[in-house]
Parts: structure tokens; C-alpha cells; sequence
């Protein structure tokens, strides 16, 4: 049985489109889904009493999709479950994005649950490589992304960011803690004449089964926005929700999106 605990966002949905037959739908307090109805809701602070629950309804795999932000714990509120847990969640509460993903996966798996990423459940998340629009990239623009490859790679070692953009072969704003939406907002002020892309891709030794970046319809108006030309995205790594309405955005906007191949 699989077990979807579902943040915020359009791709949990995705996801439950994704299957045959509805998951047990979980959610995080104060990160419950947009749309979906969970069967349970969860406390952090009661991570060890919920892995209980799961076993207790045969589940044997489970799929983290949707944004959720690092909450705020209560010692009070944390039962006697998980109180074992407490010094692995301590680490990843002090870890960057990636490290605190590694722990609450292994955290999982010890209990004895199989963790899938959302794109192995919805394979058609990820494109193919190629230009997916009207709009075509120059030559400038692959280099800006080969360029903004780089910049992520550097960035990755660190555990920063899965986003950067890039015009000229320079660097004009890198995705921090606050996201890509963020990022994209401070360039609409843009001292240049604009022109540029958004390159998005996973950090280099990321765990793939969650928190894979991903574009959706708001990134294209966020991106013409920022006075960027097109979107590079690598293949495999970021997932695309709500194709169509990705497409159709980017051609009624005169936005190119490519998929490039992974960078060696």
C-alpha cells in the first residue's frame, strides 16, 4: 500500500492522477494540501506514533510530493514514538535542505518503508530532451546555460539553491533559502535591458526521490517577469506540472522552454 504525504501545491495531484487507486493521503500540520483530502495529519513533533500508524494500515511504500517549510517544534508536544528520533531530527532541523531530506528519508526506511519519488509514479513529470515550444534558444542562450550549469554545480556542494540566471555568460541572481519565485521577483527591477535564462536543475549529489525542482504555469509569467528570454531546464531533474498550461503560457508569451541533457 502506498502512503502520499502531500504538501502544498499542484503536485500531489499530479501524483494521485498518476495511480490507479487512491493512496493514503498524509499531511504535515500546517502544510495540508491545496486540494486533497487528507486521511491523516500529522505533527512533526509526532513523526514516530505516525510511522506506527502506517505500518498499522499495511503500508509499505511512500511518496513525499508538494512544498512543505521546516515547522517549528514544540518539545511539549513530542510523545514517547518519537522521542528515539529526536536527535536524528535535531541534526537535519540544523542541516541545509538536502542533509534534513537524507535524514527524514532514513528515518523511513529504517521503520521499514520503501521511499518513491513522485516522477517514478508519474513518469510524464519529466520531458524529453528538446525544445518543448515555438520559441527557439540561440546559441547565447545554451551557453548562458552551460554557464548556469556551473553556477549550480559550485552551488550544490554547498547545498544551495537548484536555480540560477544567467545572461551574457554572467551570473544575475542565484536561487537562496526563499526559492525561485523570489529569485525571479528580484530581477523585475532589472537595471539592464534584460534578456538571459532561468536554468533550473537538481544539486549534484541530490537525492532524487524528493524535493526534485520543478517549473509549473506561474515560473513562465515569473520568468518573462525578470526580463529573461527562455527556460533551461536539465533533463531528468526538474519536473514540469501542469505541461500543457506550461506550453501554451510560454508560446502565448514568445518563451522558449529546452530541455538540455544532464551535464557530465
Amino acid at each position: 500500500m502506498l502512503a502520499l504525504i502531500a504538501g502544498t501545491g499542484v503536485l500531489p495531484d499530479e501524483v494521485v492522477a498518476a495511480l490507479l487507486e487512491r493512496p493514503l493521503i498524509c499531511a504535515m500540520e500546517g502544510f495540508e494540501p491545496d486540494t486533497l483530502n487528507p486521511d491523516i495529519v500529522f505533527p512533526l513533533e509526532q513523526l514516530g506514533s505516525f510511522i506506527a500508524e502506517l505500518k498499522t494500515r499495511g503500508v509499505t511504500e511512500l511518496c513525499m510530493a508538494g512544498a512543505v517549510r521546516r515547522p517549528r517544534v514544540d518539545p511539549a508536544r513530542i510523545d514517547a514514538a518519537t522521542l528515539p528520533l529526536v536527535p536524528i531530527l535535531q541534526k537535519a532541523m540544523a542541516s541545509g535542505d538536502d542533509g534534513a531530506l537524507r535524514a527524514v528519508i532514513g528515518i523511513f526506511e529504517e521503520a521499514g518503508l520503501t521511499v518513491k519519488a513522485a516522477h517514478e509514479i508519474a513518469p510524464d513529470l519529466l520531458p524529453s530532451v528538446g525544445c518543448l515550444t515555438e520559441a527557439q534558444p540561440s546559441e547565447t542562450d545554451l551557453a548562458d546555460a552551460d554557464r548556469a550549469a556551473g553556477i549550480l554545480r559550485a552551488m550544490g556542494s554547498a547545498d544551495i539553491g537548484q536555480a540560477c540566471a544567467v545572461s551574457k555568460g554572467q551570473a544575475l541572481v542565484v536561487e537562496s533559502i526563499f526559492g525561485t519565485a523570489w529569485m525571479l521577483q528580484s530581477l523585475t527591477q532589472r537595471p539592464d535591458a534584460g534578456g538571459g535564462v532561468l536554468f533550473k536543475a537538481p544539486k549534484p549529489a541530490q537525492d532524487r526521490r524528493v524535493d526534485l525542482p520543478a517549473i509549473g504555469p506561474e515560473t513562465v509569467t515569473s520568468t518573462v517577469a525578470a526580463g529573461l528570454t527562455g527556460i533551461v531546464i536539465e533533463k531528468g531533474g526538474v519536473m514540469v506540472l501542469q505541461r500543457d498550461r506550461v506550453i501554451a503560457e510560454c508560446n502565448r508569451l514568445g518563451l522558449f522552454l529546452f530541455v538540455r541533457e544532464r551535464a557530465v
